[in-house]
């Protein structure tokens, strides 16, 4: 491993850093981590335009199959911009609120989007017009996992008001395909500002190993090839309670 740079102090720690060697991948990487172990973007720096991470391939195939012909998206959750560079002729807005994120995507992984607002995401979307959106995605952590205040049944309502009828709201999110309390909770919570809802987990050996989880929430029936969602399959959540601000 040889790290660019870290930053500490009162912010949580990031880390980059190339490596030859992503979770037993051969190549050369360079990555964004967060507080130990949380990868939060990875480069491949043999092919830059390659999409190194399972999730967002899953996330991509989600807006391309619900609606080809998409053209805003607000994202919540910068990481290193992976989503947003795929579609660079589309329209995105992102909102990150770590500002040191932002300046290490662009001097390391190569983001030149000008279209990058540093503060809250609920914040800045809240002021945005109503029914703009085709997509909202969100891909926000702390230490803690995703902020309460962006699974919560009024953030789910406000995200419904920013989509147009035919728009979608997609979630990456970390926990257990199976008995996770929380995740049943964001599942069901979803489910009251929107009528169709699914959720996708990668296969593990266990299912109380912690995994990507997508639930994704849409005015419409939700269209998806099984075989396109890099290796991510359906699962059933049980009902969970609903998650308020208050």
């Amino acid at each position: 491993m040889q790290p660019l740079n870290r930053t500490a102090g009162n912010e949580p720690e990031i880390q980059v850093y190339d490596t030859t060697e992503l979770y037993g991948e051969k190549g050369r990487f360079r990555v964004l981590q967060f507080s130990g172990d949380a990868i939060q973007g990875a480069l491949d720096l043999d092919r830059p335009r390659r999409v190194v991470f399972e999730y967002p391939r899953a996330m991509i195939h989600l807006m391309e199959a619900g609606e080809p012909f998409f053209e805003d998206v607000f994202v919540i959750g910068h990481g290193i911009g992976t989503i947003a560079g795929y579609f660079a002729e589309k329209r995105f807005k992102t909102a990150e609120v770590n500002a040191e994120v932002v300046r290490l995507s662009r001097q390391h992984f190569g983001c030149s989007q000008d279209n990058i607002i540093v503060g809250d995401g609920r914040s800045i979307l809240e002021g945005e017009p109503d029914s703009r959106y085709d997509y909202i995605l969100l891909d926000a952590f702390t230490a803690d996992g995703t902020p309460r205040h962006l699974i919560s049944s009024e953030f789910f309502a406000l995200a419904r008001s920013k989509l147009n009828s035919r728009g979608s709201l997609i979630m990456n999110l970390m926990g257990r395909s199976e008995k996770d309390r929380l995740i049943c909770a964001i599942h069901t919570t979803l489910s009251g500002s929107f009528p169709y809802i699914k959720a996708f987990a990668l296969p593990s050996e266990g299912t109380a190993d912690i995994r990507n989880i997508i639930i994704m929430g849409s005015g419409r029936p939700i269209r998806c090839q099984a075989r396109q969602l890099a290796g991510f399959v359906e699962i059933a959540l049980e009902q969970g309670h609903v998650i308020r601000d208050q």
